[in-house]
């Protein structure tokens, strides 16, 4: 058993570092062609900043890459996004602590995670299916909770240390957002590439009738990934409430898509099996520089999207000859 872990620590290690490097360079290209752009791209005040900027994409980024890598797919995280926006959003604004407030709609968030692991792991629902469902679900809960309006000012207070926490609030000249993202990021960094969990999350994408026959609970596997990835979008609703200081009904629209981008772009693959949470920090970084730096061309809304688009398309094509040494997907 010992010597099989190895071996698999030795693969997991190389594979897909290519990719990794890729993206890596790419947000060192689009740095400086931005900077050569506008030189106000690279002052310390605009890095700072774009720190901040890649922390949501980061988050709903290492979600969607654990879904990923078992082979499937999690449309609701800009539903739940939402939710943990609004639901903390129209507690806090009823005279509920904030501490209450993110509690409550952590418990949702979570729940929406469960049903998707329920739905996708034990009723074999697939996954494009059943998250588009539960998509639906959580944008209704969002829209409904405060009577299909946007709260207003979350208040001050101790609404504004949740703020700081959040958002505005910095330790050794970092924002503390930036810090509670990397910590988030250590620790299920650690998750996939050192314990069992992360070893049977790759197991289930590579092969799922293999893993089952190997003793893996693939229902649990499923629902851990889903949960991993409903938690990361309830931070980020967090971090978008902060930074707001009221909640939208429309919070994490399209976030679904900047999970995507994230993912794909560092590298981990749609196919399953495979990818690396270190390449999820470029493919984050390339979406954070990408908005930022065609913000400063004055570059409009619609671009930037269209942008993201063709990149996502364009990866994923990638992916699938990379595996299959063709366009064409193995049936």
């Amino acid at each position: 058993m010992a010597e099989n872990n190895g071996i698999f620590q030795k693969i997991t290690a190389k594979k897909g570092m290519g990719q990794v490097f890729t993206a890596f360079g790419g947000v060192i290209v689009l740095m400086i062609i931005f900077t050569c752009m506008n030189r106000n791209f690279a002052s310390a005040h605009n890095l700072t900043s774009l720190l901040r900027q890649i922390c949501p994409y980061l988050l709903v980024g290492i979600g969607q890459a654990f879904v990923c890598i078992t082979g499937n797919i999690d449309l609701s995280i800009g539903s739940v996004i939402g939710m943990s926006s609004m639901i903390s959003a129209t507690l806090m604004c009823n005279g509920a602590h904030p501490v209450v407030a993110v509690l409550v709609a952590f418990v949702a968030c979570m729940a929406i995670g469960g049903v998707n692991g329920v739905l996708v792991g034990m009723f074999k629902l697939p996954p494009f299916i059943g998250t588009l469902g539960t998509m639906t679900i959580g944008r209704g809960i969002a829209q409904i909770v405060n009577g299909n309006y946007n709260t207003g000012d979350i208040g001050q207070g101790a609404a504004e240390t949740f703020r700081n926490i959040f958002y505005y609030g910095k330790t050794l000249g970092i924002y503390d957002g930036v810090w509670i993202t990397i910590v988030i990021w250590i620790v299920f960094n650690y998750m996939l590439s050192s314990t069992q969990s992360g070893r049977h999350i790759y197991a289930v994408g590579s092969n799922v009738d293999a893993a089952r026959l190997s003793g893996v609970n693939v229902f649990g596997t499923v629902t851990k990934v889903y949960l991993v990835s409903a938690f990361c979008s309830f931070l980020t609703g967090l971090i978008i409430l902060a930074a707001a200081g009221m909640g939208s009904m429309d919070a994490g629209m399209t976030y679904e898509m900047y999970a995507v981008a994230a993912a794909v772009i560092g590298g981990v693959s749609t196919l399953g099996g495979s990818g690396l949470l270190v390449g999820v920090i470029a493919g984050a970084g390339v979406w954070a520089v990408l908005q930022n730096g065609l913000t400063f061309a004055n570059a409009p809304v619609a671009i930037r999207n269209i942008v993201i688009g063709v990149i996502v398309v364009v990866c994923v094509l990638m992916d699938i000859v990379r595996s299959n040494g063709t366009f064409k997907i193995k049936k």
